[in-house]
């Protein structure tokens, strides 16, 4: 018959920053209307924000806790302010649920906005 151990005498579970991080790149392209970001290098572009790539973030584990800096794009003309507080919304649930951390803080710069009409309109 197996015994259960109590929470302390079965260890400690650490949750990598790079693993977090992962986890809500995807996680935010969960939402409609949100897109990646291009890397950047001392403040530079390296490459176009694209709808397809993955979300830029960076997160700090403290304890039970995290914060997470999220760099994407967003399709225009959605509202850049709801997208924004949904995405927000979106990453501080989908973190808590898959990794049982507290997401404390979550800071969003936008990139880039994305047209999605992919033919130009002709005035004649």
């Amino acid at each position: 018959m197996p015994t259960t151990l109590a929470a302390p005498e079965r260890g400690t579970l650490t949750i990598a920053e790079q693993a977090v991080q992962r986890l809500a790149a995807h996680a935010v392209l969960e939402l409609d209307d949100v897109g990646g970001a291009a890397g950047r290098f001392l403040g530079v572009s390296l490459g176009a924000e694209e709808l397809d790539r993955s979300a830029k973030v960076t997160a700090h584990v403290t304890e039970d806790q995290v914060t997470l800096d999220v760099r994407l794009s967003i399709t225009y003309p959605a509202s850049v302010t709801r997208t924004t507080e949904r995405a927000r919304e979106h990453l501080g649930r989908r973190v808590e649920e898959l990794t049982g951390l507290v997401v404390t803080r979550v800071d969003i710069t936008v990139t880039a906005l994305h047209t999605t009409a992919t033919e130009r309109r002709r005035v004649e």
